[in-house]
């Protein structure tokens, strides 16, 4: 096969696997949350979270991450010289990197799927920042093609880590007040409603 038809296919399973960890960690997020429900809404969010998320994780996730390497490693055979780029071993790395993401995603799937809720929603929305980062770094180095660019490229990335921080840690406090704010107009419902019945 020419080897633009093998990159071609390529970067269409490298879109596909991010695709598919940006959104299965959204649903980690949400089926964390749905714990904080009532008996009866609970178990039916998280019965149809466990079922988004396997289908994602098998049906696109993992065949999208296999993709990924055989058609990379395809175009690596046809052109063995790109290891001889320093910057190809950069992003070969930011691969790894993100292959251990994706094998803890599939660790956390495996937890939620028997009811072991170890990540709060907010470490998991930090935790889906990482791979924005990779895509990032891998983007610039396939583009640039260039490892001396990556210093102003890490750079950028630790900037945009830490705004993505200061926005998580925003959300966070505000989600924390809505939610006080919530309980307390629910108490007060609930005295009135009290003091109603009393009468």
């Amino acid at each position: 096969m020419d080897f633009l038809y093998v990159k071609a296919i390529h970067v269409i399973f490298v879109v596909a696997w991010f695709a598919a960890l940006f959104y299965i960690v959204r649903l980690f997020i949400y089926n964390a949350e749905a714990q904080k429900k009532d008996e009866v809404a609970r178990p039916i969010l998280t019965n149809q979270f466990k079922i988004m998320q396997r289908r994602l994780l098998y049906i696109i996730g993992w065949p999208a991450a296999i993709g990924t390497y055989v058609f990379g490693m395809w175009m690596l055979f046809l052109v063995p010289a790109y290891l001889a780029l320093p910057w190809m071993w950069l992003k070969l790395i930011g691969v790894f990197l993100l292959s251990l993401y994706h094998l803890q995603c599939q660790i956390i799937f495996k937890q939620q799927s028997e009811g072991v809720f170890k990540w709060t929603s907010f470490k998991l929305r930090l935790f889906n920042e990482l791979p924005t980062l990779l895509l990032v770094a891998i983007v610039f180095l396939v583009i640039v093609k260039s490892s001396s660019s990556l210093i102003w490229g890490m750079l950028g990335i630790i900037v945009l880590g830490g705004v993505l921080f200061a926005l998580a840690s925003f959300y966070k406090k505000r989600r924390a007040k809505e939610e006080a704010q919530e309980l307390l107009e629910n108490a007060k419902t609930n005295a009135n409603t009290n003091e109603g019945n009393k009468i």
